[in-house]
């Protein structure tokens, strides 16, 4: 096993800066996960640590050593794909056993080891057949099998579940969280799904435009987004922004615009004494956004404009004037478009954000 440490690394498509400069530890046994939209980088990250891409500036380490230059062979990784890349022409069992046969592994480690990673993924009443004949899920086991045959130090995974159907995916992220906490395993998982982030990963790396945005646990991601992209990227349905105007009032603070009046709550009134501009962004999630009062509370009328019923939740799209806000309340509430309703927002979970450079200001 190993700690991974990445320091300013930088790669460049010609002029185009695909990674600039990623600052980034993942301590040894822990599963990490690097989450972010289409193009971000995330991809790319993951083939510098493996080798397959060649970095433009910076220094890539296992366990203190430098591995910058080390082809992919010499490095001690194994990789599971999205397209699962299982060979056709082979059985389950030489699939498995493929890496250590380049190895040159002897026969009966080979048969041993391919037995104990079969076992592990319950496959190994598999090993006879063609990937033609398996499902998705377990062609996707083989490749896993495949990975961790030769346990390597780090386990590198790119979207490998992004094939799969809703619930076999589902099965399969706990399968695979599992597995890594049984190996022990330095794990680092590409996805663009943040459910499969939050479920699986110790650490999450957020990223956006070649950048890591917040570096955090499930929970510190969640709670306290870094900034407006965190905010609004990670959540679903995602926050609801205000942009507000900050005003001194009877010697309170408030934050005020066309359409809404909101005291600022007092586990943000230094912060914001502190700042010196006049503008801030709100941000509040939806499932913050209540129908009964709560402590906090800031009660917000409106008129229903569209609802998303999704059996356990529904969503609520409401206007106040022609602000539009999402709220997520419980399934047996029934509302109906056009009724007018009156929305509580838990000003303890509220967020406020500095609109120029989008630092989280809490």
């Amino acid at each position: 096993m190993a700690q991974v440490r990445l320091e300013n690394v930088k790669k460049y498509f010609g002029h185009v800066k695909a990674l600039d400069g990623i600052d980034l530890v993942v301590e040894d046994q822990k599963f990490v996960v690097l989450l972010g939209p289409s193009g971000c980088g995330k991809t790319t990250l993951l083939r510098c640590i493996s080798g397959l891409e060649k970095v433009t500036d910076g220094r890539i380490y296992f366990d203190g050593e430098d591995v910058t230059g080390l082809p992919p062979r010499n490095r001690n990784i194994s990789m599971v794909f999205q397209s699962y890349a299982v060979w056709p022409h082979m059985k389950v069992y030489e699939n498995i056993a493929y890496p250590m046969k380049i190895k040159k592994y002897e026969k009966s480690e080979i048969e041993k080891r391919v037995e104990w990673a079969a076992r592990l993924l319950n496959i190994h009443e598999l090993l006879d057949r063609y990937p033609a004949q398996l499902s998705g899920g377990q062609r996707q086991r083989v490749a896993v099998a495949r990975a961790i045959v030769l346990e390597p130090a780090v386990l590198l995974m790119d979207e490998p579940l992004s094939n799969l159907d809703a619930l076999l995916r589902v099965m399969m992220r706990s399968e695979l969280k599992k597995l890594q906490e049984r190996l022990g395993t330095t794990t680092i998982y590409v996805t663009h799904d943040q459910v499969e982030a939050m479920t699986m990963g110790d650490m999450i790396a957020v990223m956006n435009a070649g950048k890591i945005q917040q570096y955090g646990t499930p929970e510190e991601i969640y709670h306290k987004p870094a900034n407006l992209f965190v905010a609004g990227f990670i959540g679903s349905p995602r926050m609801n922004f205000l942009e507000m105007e900050v005003q001194s009032k009877d010697g309170a603070v408030i934050f005020n615009s066309e359409t809404l009046e909101i005291d600022c709550p007092k586990h943000l009134l230094d912060k914001i004494r502190d700042f010196s501009q006049n503008r801030v962004v709100l941000g509040i999630r939806p499932e913050h956004i209540h129908l009964s009062r709560v402590e906090s509370a800031y009660p917000l009328k409106g008129e229903v404009y569209f609802t998303e019923r999704l059996g356990s939740d529904t969503i609520v799209h409401f206007k106040v004037n022609e602000v539009r806000i999402v709220a997520k309340i419980p399934s047996d509430v029934i509302l109906r478009e056009g009724e007018r309703v009156e929305f509580f927002l838990d000003l303890s979970k509220l967020h406020v954000f500095d609109p120029e450079t989008g630092r989280n200001l809490g």
